[in-house]
């Protein structure tokens, strides 16, 4: 679904947990939570506040922690 990046929650250097909330979609007035598929430390944020993505659009990069 295509949307607007509403909030990113994190950037580079940040640790997350499986399941964490990285970034906030705005797709039809809904907000959608973007969650961090493993646990790892953020690399890259590839998309800022505003931004439009549309499904499949890489938006962190995450190095996944053994």
């Amino acid at each position: 679904m295509a949307g607007k990046v509403f909030k990113c929650l994190v950037k580079p250097g940040d640790v997350l947990t499986r399941n964490q909330v990285a970034v906030v979609l705005d797709a039809m007035k809904m907000e959608t939570s973007v969650v961090s598929p493993f646990a790892g430390t953020v690399r890259a944020v590839l998309v800022k506040e505003g931004d439009a993505v549309d499904e499949g659009h890489t938006l962190l990069q995450i190095e996944e922690s053994c």
